[in-house]
């Protein structure tokens, strides 16, 4: 049976079966060229360089035997800007070297394929199915030929807690919602349970729910009305539930 679990203060998930997976989504690398075309400057190489070494530290500490990486390695959409010719493929190379990464594109991973080098596995946007678990990035509707899983993970919607009122507002966090399963695959029944992995990218926060751009998702538009949810802070304490997940989706 297949387990998961938080890597604690992390936006890192550990799938723990025969083998033992690290799961992290949305480093949007070279998002950077966004910014600044709004005056916001990030230092040269600085999260290219901060990312790398996270994600090395954590493969280390976590002793997995593979990332799987659930889309938007790349930041913009339709084209690859230069930061992403020269830092994603270097990303990819650093990578490779502590382990064996498999990546699941998102929507923002047009022709990503050029980046990739020999060594990675890119599969199908699709997803991925370890066991009883369907891995995807999450801007498309599962195929019905995933309707044996009982359990999605996914990333894309950038799950981020508001209150001003309190000292988590603009923070990541984990969201799990139950709904009923025939609301993703019309041909089952019974529960699933979706699992929202939040950024790897640590500069998508706000601080303003106006300021946060929200990334539009057809399996959370088809589970509006969840069975139930908790909304759990990096460190996996539960600060809320389905009541305040118009907050945070």
């Amino acid at each position: 049976m297949v387990q998961t679990k938080i890597v604690p203060s992390h936006p890192a998930l550990i799938v723990e079966g025969k083998s033992r997976f690290l799961v992290v989504t949305d480093l949007h690398i070279g998002f950077e060229s966004n910014l600044a075309t709004n005056d916001i400057f990030v230092g040269k190489n600085t999260s290219i360089n901060e990312t790398i070494s996270e994600l090395e530290s954590l493969i280390d500490d976590t002793n997995a035997d593979s990332l799987i990486l659930l889309g938007d390695v790349k930041s913009s959409i339709k084209s690859i800007s230069k930061n992403e010719w020269d830092e994603v493929p270097l990303f990819f190379n650093k990578i490779k070297e502590k382990c064996d990464v498999t990546l699941v594109p998102g929507n923002h991973d047009a022709n990503v394929q050029r980046l990739v080098p020999d060594g990675v596995s890119m599969i199908s946007s699709a997803g991925l199915v370890v066991e009883n678990m369907l891995l995807t990035h999450g801007h498309t509707m599962p195929s019905e030929n995933f309707s044996h899983v009982d359990k999605i993970i996914m990333g894309h919607v950038h799950p981020v807690f508001f209150d001003q009122d309190s000292v988590l507002n603009g923070q990541r966090v984990w969201v799990t919602i139950k709904t009923e399963k025939q609301k993703i695959f019309p041909s089952a029944s019974g529960e699933i349970e979706i699992l929202i992995v939040p950024s790897f990218n640590k500069y998508f926060y706000a601080t303003y729910k106006k300021q946060h751009k929200r990334s539009i998702s057809p399996i959370i538009e088809k589970t509006k009305d969840a069975l139930s949810a908790k909304i759990l802070t990096l460190d996996g304490t539960i600060i809320g539930d389905e009541s305040i997940l118009k907050q945070v989706l």
